[in-house]
């Protein structure tokens, strides 16, 4: 296909899976329609089960880079950093696929169709599966969406290195012990403003396949839903790829959702309004759908073309040796590059939220060191959820003691005094340990039995988290720590927002769920051979008192952008081992084609990276709109006591609103740009972000 363009290229590939269709029996056509799909005989098409996870890593399928969790990755505000793990993961997905194609494996898990990145928003912080998401903002969950999908598919849309896939259209964002029956009706505004951007902005982007919900919106299930498939995505849209069910969520119409009655029913309802593919067991009734009249050969064709497609786009139809990665094997699996890199995407994700008297990086007159916490020794707290295995997994004490081991001078203890599930057995006499070192090292935080998808974690709750809090059992720990008088760096793990005293300690690190290499990255950050520069892609909330009811999908209150509650910490904000000043604002070009323009300073005297954050608001705002809309950022890299100027546009789109009609308008006035480092409030100022810069502007 050397030298032809994209058109005659699908021309082609129509042709031939028409002609493939001509040989189908109706039989061997549904049955390709399950994710365990059972191939094709007629044709020679091969069994292929579509299930593969690449959340963070090839997951489920033995050996591989673990890489820092999707929370992280967009805590680095980094799209290249993003757009490279997401191409390492490929690369892998690649090698392991070839490997299970010459032992005639196609199981499970070893394909090249990948059920991630989750566009999801979070707009709540008790969601388990928020870990999974990139955050809280739909600009930002946007762009390091279409950064993970350049990274799965590569460059080359009619070549695909593995499909990526959208999910969970749509408005999705917990409560798991809910999502089989629940039926959601988000405002028209919250919708389209909030809900729906990122799936929009990845499908631009050429996704290949968008996975469906398992809820109902507005009364239709979203793998059924006419409105969000053939209207939203197929007609406004113009998606040309495939839809897979969640799984098992077909099944949800009959029996959970009461939208239909059998099988059959269900199975047409999905079809006939494009889900092509049903995650599950209930398109076998598609025979019986047909011969009820429910639903027709044809369409079940258009629904097989689109899934021939993509395994003509992946080359999965030919022999493994003929794609250009064919020679990818198990030598190209866990190397030494895709470590080094899962360590600098850790270290870049890391988030300073304290840092009082400049305790960290750690000194040389630390000479007693005590690293305590359930944490520490913990590998769960590395993995998150959707995981790969590694044999090198370093956890946080094993990267402490690895720094320190050539240091003979320093003596490092170790105990985790405490449980990270609730221990009614709590080791009071450990926490005298503190008096007799220089500094605590406090790793505390939550993990994936605590936090996670239904059926994978805490079952009383579904996965999700009954309250944002630190564990009353490990704050009270750390309490009576920190009331020894030693100075306490506290290192906190989890996927999403966590809340706790501010006083509680007097360094803070937010490490996420940091992948293999988190134990070297966070050891890295205290000792300062890398200065933090990880950015909060969601807003800390104070308490769970300070949330609206989770059951509500109405984003009043919710995010940077209509919270009016102070939080703990802000979206955006992170600080670092240097501080940088903005100045020198300005803005030019006519109308609303814009160039907005800063320098930004390192003031001290090590180099850092910061994420400039590019924040619009309209000046007499109204009610119903955001206080603020991130609508660009950039990670930049200053030397001590350097300048560098950074740019950005601004189109017409960027002033726009989405009015309580779901309609995107233009409102003319006066707009605020403002340029910082943290969403620009009086909370973020108070905290140490660098002050901002603004330049007010007529539309």
């Amino acid at each position: 296909m050397e030298n032809k363009n994209n058109s005659e290229i699908e021309k082609e590939r129509l042709e031939e899976i028409k002609e493939l269709l001509k040989r189908m029996p109706l039989e061997e056509k549904v049955g390709q329609m399950l994710h365990e799909s059972m191939g094709s005989p007629s044709t020679g098409i091969p069994p292929y089960n579509w299930w593969s996870e690449g959340l963070h890593g090839v997951g489920r399928t033995g050996n591989a880079t673990v890489f820092p969790q999707a929370i992280g990755v967009a805590a680095t505000f980094d799209r290249e950093m993003a757009r490279q793990q997401y191409d390492l993961i490929s690369t892998e997905a690649r090698a392991k696929y070839n490997e299970a194609q010459k032992r005639g494996n196609r199981s499970q898990y070893c394909g090249l169709t990948f059920w991630t990145p989750n566009v999801n928003i979070v707009r709540d912080p008790r969601w388990g599966r928020a870990q999974e998401t990139f955050g809280e903002d739909p600009y930002l969950t946007s762009q390091i969406g279409v950064a993970a999908v350049k990274g799965l598919q590569g460059d080359d849309p009619d070549n695909l290195k593995t499909a990526a896939c959208a999910k969970h259209y749509a408005v999705h964002s917990g409560p798991e012990a809910g999502r089989h029956v629940d039926n959601v009706k988000p405002t028209k505004k919250d919708l389209w403003e909030t809900y729906l951007p990122a799936f929009k902005a990845l499908v631009n982007a050429g996704v290949e396949s968008v996975m469906g919900a398992y809820q109902r919106v507005y009364d239709e299930p979203c793998n059924g839903s006419k409105f969000l498939l053939k209207d939203i995505l197929r007609e406004k849209w113009g998606f040309k790829g495939h839809v897979v069910s969640d799984c098992w969520a077909v099944r949800d119409f009959h029996e959970n959702h009461h939208v239909t009655k059998t099988p059959a029913e269900s199975a047409a309802l999905a079809i006939n309004n494009t889900c092509d593919l049903n995650c599950g067991c209930t398109y076998h009734a598609a025979l019986d759908a047909v011969r009820q009249g429910l639903l027709t050969e044809e369409t079940i064709d258009a629904s097989l073309t689109r899934l021939l497609m993509t395994q003509m786009k992946l080359g999965m139809l030919d022999s493994p040796e003929k794609s250009k990665w064919g020679k990818l094997g198990l030598k190209d699996v866990d190397t030494a590059e895709t470590r080094d890199f899962a360590r600098r995407m850790a270290e870049d994700s890391i988030v300073l939220l304290k840092n009082d008297n400049n305790l960290l990086p750690l000194k040389n007159d630390k000479k007693h060191i005590l690293i305590m916490g359930p944490a520490a020794a913990s590998m769960k707290v590395l993995l998150g959820n959707y995981y790969g295995l590694n044999s090198r997994m370093v956890t946080i004490l094993e990267g402490i003691i690895g720094a320190t081991k050539d240091n003979a001078e320093l003596v490092v203890d170790y105990h985790p005094g405490v449980g990270m599930y609730n221990d009614s057995k709590q080791r009071g006499w450990t926490i005298g340990m503190a008096e007799n070192n220089d500094v605590v090292i406090a790793c505390f935080g939550i993990d994936g039995m605590m936090e996670g998808e239904e059926g994978d974690s805490v079952e009383s709750t579904k996965g999700d988290r009954d309250a944002i809090e630190l564990p009353p059992y490990q704050l009270d720990y750390l309490r009576a720590i920190k009331e020894r008088g030693t100075p306490v760096v506290l290192v906190v793990t989890g996927g999403a927002a966590i809340a706790f005293p501010e006083d509680i300690a007097d360094a803070i690190l937010h490490v996420w769920y940091p992948g293999e290499e988190g134990g070297n990255a966070v050891a890295n950050v205290i000792f300062g051979k890398v200065n933090p520069n990880g950015h909060l892609p969601e807003t800390f909330p104070r308490s769970t008192a300070d949330l609206p009811d989770f059951a509500d999908y109405n984003m009043k209150g919710r995010t940077y952008r209509y919270m009016e509650k102070e939080p703990l910490f802000p979206f955006g904000f992170g600080l670092s081992y240097t501080k940088f000043e903005f100045s020198n604002a300005a803005v030019t070009g006519t109308g609303t084609d814009l160039i907005v323009k800063a320098k930004i300073t390192n003031k001290g005297d090590v180099a850092g990276k910061d994420a400039v954050q590019l924040y619009v608001r309209k000046v007499n705002r109204t009610e119903d709109d955001p206080f603020f809309t991130l609508r660009n950022f950039a990670k930049v890299n200053v030397a001590a006591g350097e300048s560098m100027g950074i740019a950005f546009n601004l189109s017409a789109a960027d002033f726009e609103t989405v009015n309580a009609e779901g309609e995107r308008v233009l409102v003319p006035g006066e707009y605020e740009i403002i340029i910082a480092d943290a969403v620009p409030t009086e909370r973020s100022a108070k905290l140490g972000a660098s002050k901002p810069v603004s330049i007010k502007v007529k539309i």
